[in-house]
């Protein structure tokens, strides 16, 4: 659906795919969505970023920590890293970090991996984000088998949330109208930014990708004219800003739950390395 319009319409591009399950062993998106976002410096990527990031999980593993987090690794725009934490509340993960707190050897250890992996990076910055389930569009359970993130932010003008929702409505009943294959989880920011939205829609394979794009003329069908006018004025009215971008799971720099391990053992073997005596958890700043 970019052929439509500004950036904003990556609401309707939402390729086939499996949405993801929280970091934790619960099941569906997170209700608290934590992301760590790493700029990588140039040559600095690949094997010697995968090797300094390996020291948090195998950190974590031996100590056997009950959260787990995954990470993705960008396709398009600047060379980064993102970690994503779920948890089920605020509450939940405010145990989590003083259970952290409470253990020396563990915070010696992150100190010293946090060190190390710094002398990578360009810069590093933190977002937190909650599930929106009324703009999300068939979300489901799993994460078996995804390989790929499509992630859509909106930045909604001030006073527009209204308009917003509405043209988002309008979207998803569209998809729902024309058959598309379209899914998404949507989270609104809560904090490390002021009326954003991101929409994660998740692949299997690129070729669902190819399927997103295919289905255009299916979703444009279903509009109609006086729907296309709608959608284009409700995008004009709320969104100022918007960005669309590709990333892959790296499981290399990723410490998922059993489950996930069990369902796609071949994929996340190598996120499995030889446990230390201390752990530590991806670091906040």
């Amino acid at each position: 659906m970019k052929c439509i319009g500004s950036a904003l319409l990556v609401l309707s591009i939402a390729a086939a795919g499996s949405t993801f399950g929280a970091a934790q062993d619960m099941q569906g998106p997170p209700k608290v969505l934590q992301i760590t976002r790493e700029f990588i410096k140039p040559g600095k990527n690949g094997d010697i970023h995968d090797k300094s990031e390996s020291k948090f999980v195998a950190a974590m593993a031996a100590a056997k920590w009950p959260t787990h987090y995954f990470a993705l690794n960008s396709m398009s725009g600047k060379s980064r890293a993102l970690y994503f934490t779920g948890y089920d509340s605020f509450a939940a993960w405010e145990k989590d970090d003083k259970a952290i707190e409470k253990d020396k050897a563990l915070a010696a250890e992150l100190d010293r991996d946090s060190v190390a992996d710094g002398e990578l990076l360009d810069g590093l910055d933190q977002f937190v984000f909650t599930y929106d389930e009324s703009m999300s569009l068939r979300p489901t359970k799993s994460i078996a088998g995804v390989r790929y993130f499509e992630i859509f932010m909106v930045h909604v003008k001030p006073g527009q949330m209204g308009k917003f929702h509405e043209m988002a409505q309008l979207i998803m009943d569209t998809h729902k109208k024309a058959g598309t294959s379209a899914h998404w989880d949507a989270f609104e920011i809560a904090y490390g930014g002021d009326d954003e939205f991101a929409f994660f829609s998740l692949d299997k394979s690129m070729a669902e990708i190819d399927t997103g794009f295919a289905e255009d003329k299916q979703f444009r069908d279903a509009l109609g004219d006086e729907g296309m006018r709608k959608l284009r004025e409700l995008e004009a009215d709320c969104i100022q800003d918007s960005d669309s971008e590709l990333f892959s799971i790296n499981p290399a720099q990723s410490y998922p739950p059993p489950e996930w391990v069990k369902a796609d053992p071949d994929f996340w073997k190598s996120s499995a390395p030889a446990a230390k005596p201390a752990a530590a958890k991806k670091p906040a700043p």
